[in-house]
């Protein structure tokens, strides 16, 4: 029973398939039929089921075939440059047609007793010839196009030249017109800063806000550069405009902090209203905890000093000198030192305050350090700006 079951289910399979592959054969979509048909002979080709698949696979092959050819010569004889591609690619199609049905053969059909027929031809030269006319279409083309192409013009024909190039590798100087075409494809930035403070702004901050290797920002069709390039036309810039340099003066400001409280000093016998010691059934005094008071004065001293960096980023179109876009940027770094000295019991104070009692006063930062310590957000926040506002032309 189990047996018939799957006998059942593979006669069905293989009739769904027949069904298939012919609806394929009858609606013009040769390939797909013939593609039914060899894979479902791969496997048992000789077998009586797969008699229908090899009939279907002989009719789908010629009447596929004829179609190209067909075609082919319409197509040669309308000497259109744009039919180029369409013929190199029926040529290879032939090939892979008869390619992909050479390992299956022969193929019996027992009812004619015969061989299934396939015509195969070489169409070698066919290939090479089209391949070489379609590609010296190409780059004929694409040559003379780049010599007036615009970016997005240049974007499209570095797509012509890369198909070209996986298609006819090493094809004349193919490689040399990619680079240019991704060039001429490319917006260039130039990234620099504007100093509008009177106050200088350190080189090293200056050199860490515009080290672009570390931003991630170039992509296919955008580079960032900060050392301008000679021999590169930018038509782009990013001005990192300093408006606003604040500096407080530095300042150690004083709290005095006095505390007094109970702690734990070990145990002490437990007395009674008469000063005698207290004790328990067993007649052992009974202890309770020894608590003192301690005291203390402490002062604490903090040094402050802080900066504040307002400034603008500017996006400027350089092929007219208009200005596109500003941005608000800005960022405040603060230096706080805390230390304590102490009086009395140092029991008294809070473990929040007892860490200072170790410290001591330091040099002030100088203002430069300031500055250049305001670094770090500064980037973050710049990189944010572009991030957001990439140049899309």
């Amino acid at each position: 029973m189990k047996k018939i079951s799957i006998l059942l289910l593979l006669s069905l399979f293989i009739a769904c398939g027949v069904k298939q592959s012919t609806h394929y054969l009858n609606s013009g979509n040769y390939d797909e039929a013939i593609s039914i048909a060899v894979n479902s002979l791969q496997n048992n080709k000789n077998a009586k089921g797969k008699q229908d698949y090899i009939s279907i696979l002989e009719e789908a092959f010629a009447k596929a075939n004829e179609r190209d050819l067909r075609n082919i010569d319409l197509w040669s004889k309308e000497a259109n440059s744009a039919n180029l591609e369409k013929i190199y690619s029926s040529y290879v199609a032939l090939n892979n047609r008869q390619e992909i049905i050479r390992p299956l053969l022969p193929l019996r059909l027992l009812n004619e007793n015969r061989n299934a027929i396939f015509h195969f031809s070489d169409y070698t030269t066919e290939m090479v010839g089209s391949k070489n006319a379609f590609s010296n279409y190409l780059y004929t083309n694409a040559k003379s196009c780049l010599l007036t192409a615009t970016k997005l013009e240049a974007r499209t024909i570095l797509q012509d030249l890369s198909y070209l190039n996986q298609l006819n590798p090493g094809f004349k100087d193919v490689s040399k017109l990619i680079e240019e075409a991704r060039l001429k494809g490319t917006n260039f930035v130039h990234v620099f800063t504007k100093n509008e403070t009177n106050l200088i702004i350190p080189v090293r901050l200056q050199n860490d806000l515009l080290d672009f290797s570390t931003y991630g920002l170039n992509d296919k069709w955008t580079v960032y550069h900060s050392n301008r390039k000679p021999d590169i036309h930018y038509d782009y810039g990013i001005i990192l405009n300093f408006r606003q340099i604040d500096i407080s003066p530095e300042q150690i400001r004083e709290k005095q902090i006095i505390k007094e409280k109970q702690i734990k000093e070990g145990v002490k016998n437990l007395l009674n209203a008469n000063g005698g010691i207290v004790k328990d059934s067993l007649g052992n005094p009974i202890k309770v905890d020894n608590l003192i008071t301690v005291k203390g004065r402490a002062i604490q001293f903090t040094q402050f000093k802080s900066c504040r960096v307002v400034a603008k980023v500017d996006y400027i179109d350089f092929t007219n000198n208009q200005l596109l876009n500003t941005y608000p940027l800005g960022s405040e770094f603060i230096f706080e030192h805390i230390y304590a000295t102490f009086r009395g019991d140092r029991r008294a104070f809070d473990e929040e305050l007892t860490p200072y009692f170790g410290n001591r006063a330091i040099p002030f930062p100088s203002n430069e350090q300031m500055v250049f310590d305001t670094g770090e957000d500064l980037k973050l926040k710049l990189k944010e700006i572009i991030s957001r506002n990439k140049i899309q032309y």
